[in-house]
């Protein structure tokens, strides 16, 4: 059997009350699209076909890493309309999945039930609906006596006894890909809308003598789509509940994970601990045994085994094995932190690579420079790495010692074993085994009268 789907992710989302087109939009740190693709992936269906309209340009951008075919609804008229857009993708012989790019809360497992049951049934529609206590807003199944489907009302031309009904439409569909087609071209506009449903391809099917199937999923909380801001932050509690439960099955302690903020993209070995109040997102990978938090965002960043990060902050950065981080701490992009390395509370480091065993405990700024094995910087130390004009680095041999409260104005190199007194001015080179001091001389002058 050969599938396809086609996700509908041409509105503008009036709702949002915003410029981004509604399916990008994040939830958990990913588009809530991404959500949707994936889970058709996961259902074992490669050849995607996506709808899109309003901010076209921006939303085949972000997708353009995924393996998708895109096709353009230049007027939002309707379901219906937007998957006759789609006719000229899609070989007539296969069946056809067709959902809403504004459900990031569905999961492939319930995609996949929909295709068996479509395929059980030998039908060539099936509808997937489900229970909801408060229906409002959704489209009502009607049901005949027997209990098949007889057709399907949307909420603005149901009468109010329709409106009693809490079998809802969830909006996702199997067909058989050459009839819905043949029936979208015999639908007409005429509702309280003045678009074209694709609900009403049903009752065209039915009046010619095929199966239309209803599917009622237990999964309610994946049907929900996404119409505004309120909604898209109850699916982002769900996510990440979800995810913080997949990694604390998987060996993480998450200590409190209603106040721990997890994007679903993140892996995290086992025997880590994260503590309260912690964000951690984007790309990121954690190694095993490491303690994270409290307090402390991360994202995009790479972190070994044995790290220990307490009150920080941490951006595009990469941290080995066995390293202590904070409190206070900030790892600003590309600061590489090899194995055992200690960074203290209020130092900033960017785009350096600091190497095994150094130390930088307390109030330090290192910048655009090169830290050998087994460096100590002293408190207050500065790498002054702009002019003004031009970025220069500063390069710090192994086993280089730095003094409390030291400026090493770049471009500058320290060589191995050397030491600076405290409180120095390193403008020069120095070369290796070598104590520099930079410092006026001290005077006593008396005040007078005393």
């Amino acid at each position: 059997m050969n599938y396809s789907a086609v996700i509908l992710a041409a509105g503008k989302g009036v709702r949002m009350h915003s410029q981004i087109p509604k399916v990008l939009h994040r939830v958990a740190g990913k588009p809530m699209i991404w959500y949707v693709v994936k889970a058709v992936e996961e259902a074992g269906i490669n050849d995607i076909t996506l709808v899109v309209g309003h901010g076209r340009e921006i939303v085949e951008e972000t997708l353009s890493g995924e393996t998708l075919r895109f096709v353009v609804q230049e007027q939002q008229l309707g379901t219906g309309h937007a998957l006759m857009q789609a006719q000229g993708s899609i070989n007539s012989a296969n069946t056809l999945v067709v959902l809403s790019g504004d459900t990031p809360l569905l999961e492939g497992n319930t995609l996949k039930k929909l295709l068996d049951f479509h395929q059980q049934q030998q039908a060539l529609a099936t509808v997937l609906s489900g229970l909801l206590p408060d229906p409002y807003g959704y489209g009502r199944i009607i049901r005949q006596a027997d209990g098949g489907l007889e057709r399907i009302i949307e909420e603005k031309d149901a009468s109010p006894e329709e409106k009693e009904i809490t079998e809802i439409n969830t909006g996702m569909y199997c067909f058989q890909a050459g009839a819905v087609f043949a029936a979208l071209s015999q639908i007409e506009c005429s509702n309280a809308q003045g678009e074209y449903y694709l609900t009403d391809v049903l009752p065209i099917l039915k009046k010619d003598g095929h199966k239309v199937a209803v599917l009622a999923t237990d999964k309610i909380d994946q049907i929900h789509g996404i119409n505004d801001r309120v909604q898209m932050a109850q699916a982002e509690t769900i996510i990440r509940q979800r995810h913080n439960q997949k990694l604390m099955k998987n060996g993480v302690t998450i200590m409190a994970p209603e106040t721990t903020f997890i994007d679903s993209s993140v892996k995290i070995g086992m025997d880590t601990v994260v503590y309260p109040f912690t964000i951690i997102e984007g790309q990121t990978t954690i190694g095993e045994n490491c303690t994270i938090g409290p307090s402390t965002r991360i994202n995009d960043s790479s972190i070994g085994n044995y790290v220990v990060i307490e009150n920080s902050r941490v951006k595009e950065a990469c941290i080995g094995n066995h390293c202590n981080i904070g409190p206070f701490a900030y790892l600003r992009p590309e600061a590489n932190l090899q194995d055992n390395v200690k960074v203290g509370d209020f130092v900033e480091i960017k785009k350096s690579i600091i190497g095994a065993g150094s130390k930088i405990p307390h109030l330090s700024y290192v910048g655009d420079a090169l830290l050998g094995k087994e460096v100590n910087i002293g408190a207050g130390t500065i790498t002054c790495n702009y002019d003004g004009k031009k970025k220069s680095h500063t390069i710090l041999e192994d086993g280089v010692f730095i003094g409390s409260n030291t400026n090493l104005v770049a471009p500058v190199t320290i060589g191995k074993n050397s030491m600076t007194g405290a409180g120095s001015t390193i403008t020069h080179d120095i070369p290796a085994h070598t104590l520099a001091v930079e410092r006026a001389e001290q005077k006593h002058i008396r005040k007078k009268g005393n």
